[in-house]
């Protein structure tokens, strides 16, 4: 079990040297928001999608399209879940901040940090699952989480459909129910580029971090309290609801390292577009993702181990 820990351990600390990267260019001005912003939109718009396609060129089984079905299935009956458990917390707060609060403490940072964390800790095989994931949380993060942040006027099904998210995962997942290979050297083109998630992935929220204030993070007991849900509470809760199943060893060490994911950088996204508590959500975004280095690890080896159960 130590030599697990240890392993999971040293492929976050290797995610966080990359994050580190990017928090020292910025703090030396050698990465701007507006270049930021252009490196989030590759990877939002191209990278993410690439990977998803390129996850997904194998061969089609039955088997594999059950288990596929299964872990999607799984996904959105634990994304309702949580949605009906995090209506009912941080009712003391303001709007703007509860609402803020909730989302970050619903939606991981699947796509940046748990993708490459899969990839380095489970391969492929793993890959499979979380790619199932991101579709979930897709979903969700611009149905109902656009619901939660913007209200009835922010919510819109075009917008629920027509995202990054859902182009790469239609892609996808149509190519491999048509069991269809690219040509090569498109292949090659599409497997390069989503090689990339990982390093500008890392590189994106060491910047975000740098934009932070670390002292206000530090400060804030609701933001310990989320941080405790998020880190803690929602994955040994995703590790216990899903046990019984005796679902496969990958897919369920990925679906609780899925839920152990620091909050999602939508959280800051969405707070800034529908003019929410900003600051509490690029606060709760750093300590989560600070912590993580912690609890990751932890949560990883105890999937590993109750998946052996």
């Amino acid at each position: 079990m130590a030599d697990n820990f240890l392993l999971v351990a040293s492929q976050v600390g290797t995610l966080f040297v990359m994050m580190g990267v990017g928090y020292v260019l910025t703090k030396r001005g050698r990465f701007s928001r507006e270049t930021l912003s252009q490196v989030t939109y590759l990877l939002l718009y191209v990278v993410v999608p690439c990977l998803m396609i390129d996850t997904l060129q194998i061969p089609r089984t039955a088997h594999l399209m059950e288990v596929m079905g299964l872990c999607m299935a799984l996904t959105l009956g634990l994304y309702l879940l949580m949605a009906l458990g995090v209506s009912l917390l941080f009712r003391r707060q303001p709007g703007d901040t509860r609402c803020v609060l909730c989302y970050g403490v619903m939606y991981g940072n699947i796509g940046f940090m748990g993708l490459p964390l899969i990839q380095a800790v489970l391969g492929d095989e793993g890959m499979v699952f979380a790619i199932m994931g991101q579709v979930g949380f897709t979903i969700f993060a611009w149905s109902h989480g656009v619901f939660l942040m913007g209200g009835r006027e922010g919510f819109s099904v075009k917008k629920m459909f027509l995202n990054p998210g859902i182009f790469g995962a239609v892609a996808g997942v149509g190519l491999f129910l048509l069991d269809l290979r690219l040509p090569a050297f498109v292949g090659d083109a599409v497997a390069f580029l989503g090689s990339m998630n990982s390093p500008l992935a890392m590189v994106v929220i060491g910047s975000q971090m740098a934009g932070a204030d670390l002292a206000a993070t530090f400060r804030s007991p609701q933001l310990y309290s989320a941080a405790l849900a998020k880190l803690a509470v929602i994955p040994l809760a995703t590790a216990l609801i899903l046990l019984p199943l005796g679902l496969d060893a990958a897919m369920y060490t990925t679906l609780v390292i899925l839920a152990a994911t620091p909050t999602a950088g939508y959280t800051s996204i969405f707070a800034q577009q529908y003019r929410r508590d900003t600051p509490a959500a690029a606060r709760l975004v750093t300590l989560t993702t600070l912590c993580c280095m912690l609890t990751l690890p932890c949560f990883a080896v105890l999937a590993g181990v109750l998946a052996k159960l």
